[in-house]
């Protein structure tokens, strides 16, 4: 199985109130790191049996918006495990549940998803790997341990972007 794992995009300040910051949403920056990420992994002919997704708002326009446009038309399914509070011993049994699928797709918050990388790919959680905001990462989870393959955020997403748009031919004169 191929996990992708992908940290919500940018829902601007937090709240302090829980409640209330559980229903923030994706401000225009967010919705725009979404449709970048999934053009990217449109771009790496990633494909995605299940999409699930931690039960905030800004996870869930997250798996939305990048489902859509990798042509996902089942729904995005919802799972405590991914939440902020969400611990390992459920976020494995969330994966154990997919491990039949060939590509799953979570999204879910930090520091929760970090932390979970780190363990899935070194057993123990010695691995810090930085997520920034609509980052994706894929684990082949074939792998004994499961390997990461990549990880990449919207920074780096634009940067492959600007530089595959430039072109490479030299410009000729017209004279």
């Amino acid at each position: 199985m191929n996990l992708y794992l992908m940290r919500h995009a940018d829902a601007g300040v937090p709240r302090d109130n829980p409640k209330l910051d559980a229903k923030r949403g994706l401000i225009k920056e967010g919705k725009e790191q979404c449709m970048l990420m999934a053009r990217m992994l449109s771009a790496l002919k990633v494909q995605v049996d299940v999409i699930v997704s931690s039960p905030l708002k800004r996870a869930l326009q997250t798996a939305q918006f990048v489902g859509t446009e990798l042509g996902y038309e089942a729904k995005v399914e919802i799972s405590s495990a991914l939440g902020p509070e969400g611990d390992f011993v459920a976020f494995q049994k969330l994966v154990d549940k997919y491990a039949d699928r060939e590509g799953v797709l979570i999204v879910g918050h930090n520091p929760n998803l970090f932390k979970f990388l780190g363990r899935i790919i070194t057993g123990n959680g010695g691995a810090g790997v930085r997520m920034r905001k609509g980052s994706v990462a894929r684990i082949d989870m074939d792998r004994h341990p499961p390997l990461l393959q990549w990880l990449v955020d919207p920074r780096m997403a634009r940067w492959i972007y600007a530089s595959v748009a430039k072109s490479s031919r030299p410009k000729t004169s017209r004279k």
